[in-house]
Parts: C-alpha cells; sequence; structure tokens
C-alpha cells in the first residue's frame, strides 16, 4: 500500500496537522519499520542515528523546495538542526576522549569508539566528562560502598582518645590530668601583678605561693621577683617590707637564689627606665639587694659578680648602696630596718612616741606640710584619733596662747586635706573630754583652757557643734564672806 509523506502534501484549508497525518492500520505500520529498518544501516547491531537523521532532513529539504512549509514545521526544523548539531559536538569530544585513553593503555587507535570493545566498561572507574587522563578516581579506592583499593589490608589499630567513635569505658582505667597552658611574658604580668597588689593588702606569703604554684610560669618564672619590686618601687615603704619578705619566703620554694639573681640582673639594667617613674630608684634597688643578700635570698658572691663591669652610673650607684649597707653589718644579720617598721606592724608605744615628736618639731618650726608628710609616712589612719589626742594634751600643758593657735591651724589644715576624717577627730576630742577630771589634777586650769580650745576649732569648722557642745564644764560655787552668816549663794 502507498503511502504519501505528510511533508509533500498540501494541508487543506481549516485542517490540522493531526488531521492531515494518515491513518496507519496495524499491518501498515508494520510495513513502514520494515521499510526503514531496510533503508538504515546496522553497525554491530546499533542503528546508525545519522542515517535516519540524513533522510528526514532530505524530507525537509525537499518540503522547503516545494514552498509547503508552515511556520510550525519550520520551527520544528530548526530546533532538529540545533539538536542534530549538539548531538555532533558531544560525540566528537567522547571519540576524542576514547583515543587518549586507549592510546595510554596501548589500545589500538584504529579501533572503533562506538563498538562494544571501543567502549569503556560499566564497572569502569574512569571519568566520563572527556576531561583528565582517563584514570580512575582516587586510583580505584573511591566511590560509594567502597572499602578500600583491592588488595588492600587493613591492621589493627592502636585506638585514639581524639577519635569521636573512641570508648572509653572499654579502654581500661582512664587518667585525668589539668593541663595548664604555659604563661608569656606578657600573660605573666597580667596575672601575677593583681597577686601581688593583693598581697600588699593581706600580707600573706603563703598564700601568693599557692597561687603561683598553681600557676605555669615556665621560663619567665624570674619575672615574678622583678615585677614585685617594681611595683613595691612605686608604693609604700610598707610595700617595700612586705616584698622584701616575700622574696625571701619564695626562695627555695616557688623561685631558685640564681633566678631571684637573674631577676635583680634585668632590673639594673631596666634603672634608666625605672628612674622616669621613681627618681630613687638606684638608693631603693641597692637597699633590696642588700635585703635579700642578708635574707639569703641572693648569692654571697652578687655583688662580686659586678666589680670592674658596670658601665651605668645609676646601676652603680645601687651596687654601692648595697655594698655601705651591708658592711655596716658585720655579722650579716637581717637588715629589718632597712625599710623602717610601716602601719599597723608598729608598736603603739613607738608610734606615739613619733606623734609626740612630730607635734613637738611643729611647735618648734610652724611647718605644716612638714608635718603632713610625716603623718603620712606613719601610714596609720585608723591611729590618727592619738595625733588628735596628744595635741589637745599638748595644748593644755602649754604655757602661752601661741600653741593654741599653732594647733588649731594643724588641725584645720589636716582636716581640710582629709588627713584625718571625721570619726578620728571625734575620737581624739572625746578621749581628752573622758580623761579632763585626772588632767585637772596636773594642770589646774584645764577646764578653762579646754573650753577656749574648743571655741576656737569650732570657729574654724573643725568640730562639730554637737562636739563643742559635749565639752564638759566645771561648776562654779562662791562661798560669800563671814557677814553674810555662812550662807552660799547660788
Amino acid at each position: 500500500m502507498r503511502r504519501t509523506s505528510s511533508l509533500t502534501r498540501k494541508p487543506g484549508v481549516g485542517t490540522s496537522a493531526a488531521q492531515r497525518a494518515p491513518k496507519l492500520q496495524p499491518r501498515e505500520m508494520a510495513t513502514e519499520v520494515e521499510a526503514w529498518t531496510a533503508v538504515a544501516p546496522q553497525q554491530d547491531g546499533v542503528f546508525s542515528a545519522e542515517n535516519v537523521d540524513g533522510d528526514e532532513d532530505d524530507l525537509l529539504n525537499e518540503a522547503e523546495v516545494n514552498g509547503s512549509w508552515t511556520p510550525q514545521e519550520k520551527a520544528l526544523h530548526e530546533a532538529r538542526l540545533k539538536a542534530k548539531a549538539k548531538r555532533r559536538v558531544r560525540r566528537t569530544s567522547s571519540r576524542d576522549s576514547t583515543r587518549d585513553s586507549l592510546s595510554d593503555t596501548g589500545t589500538e587507535l584504529g579501533a572503533d569508539p562506538t563498538s562494544p570493545k571501543g567502549k569503556t566498561g560499566t564497572g569502569d572507574r574512569k571519568s566520563r566528562m572527556g576531561k583528565g587522563r582517563g584514570l580512575p578516581k582516587k586510583g580505584g579506592a573511591g566511590g560509594k560502598g567502597v572499602w578500600g583499593a583491592a588488595g588492600m589490608v587493613y591492621e589493627m589499630e592502636e585506638p585514639d582518645a581524639k577519635d569521636p567513635n573512641y570508648d572509653e569505658s572499654s579502654q581500661g582505667d582512664t587518667v585525668y590530668a589539668t593541663v595548664t597552658p604555659e604563661l608569656d611574658e606578657r600573660e605573666l604580668e597580667k596575672t601575677v601583678s593583681p597577686i601581688v597588689q593583693e598581697y600588699f593588702e593581706h600580707g600573706d606569703t603563703k598564700e601568693v605561693q599557692m597561687l603561683l604554684e598553681g600557676l605555669n610560669l615556665g621560663y619567665n618564672k624570674y619575672e615574678v621577683s622583678s615585677l614585685a619590686v617594681s611595683l613595691s618601687l612605686e608604693g609604700k615603704a610598707s610595700h617595700r617590707e612586705l616584698t622584701s619578705r616575700l622574696l625571701s619566703d619564695l626562695v627555695g620554694k616557688v623561685l631558685t637564689e640564681k633566678e631571684m639573681a637573674r631577676a635583680f640582673d634585668k632590673m639594673l639594667a631596666d634603672l634608666p627606665d625605672l628612674i622616669l617613674d621613681t627618681p630613687e630608684a638606684p638608693q631603693m634597688l641597692g637597699q633590696f639587694i642588700a635585703r635579700a643578700i642578708a635574707d639569703h635570698a641572693l648569692p654571697m658572691d652578687f655583688l662580686d659578680c659586678y666589680k670592674g663591669k658596670v658601665d651605668c652610673d645609676h646601676a652603680r650607684a645601687a651596687l654601692d648602696r648595697a655594698a655601705v649597707l651591708l658592711s655596716m653589718k658585720t655579722k650579716m644579720v637581717r637588715l629589718d630596718n632597712v625599710w623602717g617598721v610601716g602601719g599597723g606592724l608598729r608598736p603603739v608605744k613607738h608610734l606615739i612616741k613619733e606623734m609626740n615628736l612630730l607635734l613637738k618639731e611643729y611647735l618648734v618650726s610652724g611647718e605644716v606640710s612638714e608635718a603632713e608628710r610625716c603623718l603620712r609616712d606613719l601610714e596609720v589612719p585608723h591611729f590618727h584619733h592619738e595625733l588628735v589626742y596628744e595635741a589637745v594634751v599638748m595644748v593644755l600643758e602649754s604655757k602661752g596662747e601661741s600653741a593654741i593657735s599653732m594647733m588649731v591651724k594643724l588641725l584645720k589644715a589636716f582636716w581640710e586635706t582629709g588627713l584625718i576624717t571625721l570619726d578620728q577627730m571625734n575620737r581624739g576630742f572625746q578621749r581628752v573630754y573622758d580623761e579632763l577630771p585626772e588632767i585637772n589634777l596636773d594642770v589646774p586650769h584645764a577646764h578653762t583652757i579646754m573650753e577656749t580650745f574648743v571655741d576656737l576649732c569650732y570657729q574654724e569648722s573643725v568640730i562639730t557643734k554637737q562636739l563643742h557642745d559635749a565639752c564638759p564644764s566645771r561648776g562654779r560655787k562662791r562661798f560669800v564672806s563671814e557677814g553674810d552668816g555662812g550662807t552660799i549663794k547660788q
């Protein structure tokens, strides 16, 4: 049965492409398939897509010549041409990659890449993207569900504690250890400085030792002593005394004599910088060296190592100061008083003696600033009420009005600068009020002098009105003459 091609037949008016296409019976369809397979050549059991595309192109070109194409057929033709061009490019690139892989493996270059012998195997792990050398990925040991390359034998491995699948319960006894990182120079200064500052408040060397033992000081351990000395140079005499005690207690427990000597070597080298903040640094460092040698915190030959080897004038002054202090102590006893006895560590009798000497020197010189400096150097703000008490008693025992005006001036200066607080001022005056009857036995006019002194202090705003009103006054009773009958006039 003859079939007319839909491409050569002119479409009727108002008819669609589906209506124009002839309806084939099953027998006709079989005949058409046989004709198509007879036209398309076979290569090793595979149909050639190029021949089929060629026949379709001939039919389309014939229809184009006749001018019977519809817009839909033209669009379809253009799409087929583009698809055919893409297939040709894809086919060419795959053939080139196959030739390269065959040349690497020694296969004949003339083999047909489209034949089953020329194609890559389904189970082969070579790249099919046309890139690379055609070698298998990861040496053939990669891919999903693969346990490694063929022939690889795995041995027993020791369990790793860092493995996420590590099971400590199945590994026997577990030992836990705390690892403390070593502190560098900057971290050491940041960590040790608060410890030393707190030590200046409580004075407990054992607590400092315990805190330092919990740190991994490492190679910079000697920095602890140099840092403590540097902080004490900027502080008070009591801080320097506490620092000397700390250095003596740390040697043999936290630091060695060599590490202590290394710390003082560094401080001697840094003296030009320390003088900028503390002009008396050379003398103070010399006293530290002498005290450390006397306490056996430094080797006995520490000064001998520097003889004739010092070029810095400041370091030479510090070493000379240490040599002088050590030569004054023939038996190398402890230089306990090299910094004086600071703060509340001094005996009460010693503090009272120092305050009396301070007031007597002030009455002679009249220098308020010098008296203020001496009082600050005592470092006993909790004991300033004793100074107020001694000043008032000294006024009661004095002769003349000059002592009264000078003491009012001194107490006013201490009050305005805040050196003596309100509580200390009240306690000092109240102690005199309580002991005034006993003082009156030695000083008959004590009540009169006391009232005058309290009035002047109140006028200068040294004491409060409540303290002024609390001043005791002696009641006066006058006996009349005998002519009045011996009666007492009220």
